[in-house]
């Protein structure tokens, strides 16, 4: 997680309004893509021993 953040800091610096904006949005669309994912895999048996 951590070097997904300072990747996402390096990419949109800090000082900008659009690459503010940008970053918000890239972050969201992670954080919904991230709850879809789980979703998707509520119920599923994802134990060791099903792989």
């Amino acid at each position: 997680m951590t070097a997904l953040a300072q990747s996402i800091a390096r990419v949109f610096p800090a000082n900008s309004l659009r690459s503010s904006i940008a970053r918000h949005v890239l972050l969201f669309g992670f954080a919904v893509l991230f709850v879809a994912v789980l979703r998707a895999s509520y119920g599923l048996d994802l134990s060791a021993g099903f792989f």
